[in-house]
């Protein structure tokens, strides 16, 4: 199991400006990479790394991703940006079962899910999922696919408040269960990675038991 280290950034304001938070996570000298390809069949794998902390009030992460394929058609929060090329973050807080699924696409459209599994998933309010703060460098209009060599990042300003099921206040000294992740579902040339390793048959990250933790010091 991997485990990474979540150290906290200090800023002048609770709620920092995400280009502050971008730099200041740039600055950090781990980047955590998604590497592991699991799945026979799935064998294209893009450049993936992130970098996370956490501040007073929200966990902060960035993806930095270098790709041959890149599409970003959704644009309506709560649709199915795994279909584009899309960054998630699983995360179980407690010892109770329950995980929130945060996905992504390139231009920052949001799907938020909780459950215990897939087959009790359930899509967050929008309300709620408009109090997660995102910048991304590929802009903010629907992008078809393209191909040929992309850069792109997306910073990440994730509230505790948005762990509906949960009571956080501060999360120094805690410990979470998550797994990072890359895919495109329908790309020219699906592709799923994973930070830690996901032993199923085939491609499923809603996979609490092959999160990997996150110790917040």
């Amino acid at each position: 199991m991997k485990v990474a280290e979540v150290k906290k950034i200090h800023f002048d304001s609770p709620c920092p400006e995400l280009e502050q938070v971008s730099e200041a996570l740039d600055r950090q000298k781990e980047k955590h990479q998604i590497d592991t390809i699991n799945w026979k069949g799935y064998g294209y794998k893009p450049g993936v790394k992130f970098s996370i902390a956490y501040g007073e009030r929200e966990i902060y992460m960035k993806y930095y991703v270098t790709e041959d394929y890149f599409k970003a058609e959704k644009t309506e929060t709560n649709q199915m940006v795994c279909e584009d090329s899309c960054v998630e973050f699983f995360v179980s807080p407690e010892n109770d079962g329950i995980y929130y699924n945060l996905e992504f696409n390139g231009i920052g459209t949001i799907l938020l899910g909780t459950g215990t599994g897939r087959a009790d998933s359930k899509r967050a309010d929008p309300e709620i999922i408009s109090k997660i703060r995102r910048l991304t460098t590929a802009g903010n209009k629907p992008v078809k696919e393209r191909t040929g060599k992309f850069e792109w990042s997306i910073t990440i300003a994730i509230p505790y408040e948005i762990f509906f099921h949960h009571s956080i206040n501060d999360l120094k000294g805690k410990t979470f269960r998550a797994n990072f992740y890359k895919c495109g579902d329908m790309l020219s040339v699906p592709h799923y990675v994973t930070w830690n390793p996901v032993g199923t048959e085939n491609p499923d990250y809603h996979q609490p038991s092959y999160f990997g933790m996150l110790k917040f010091v």
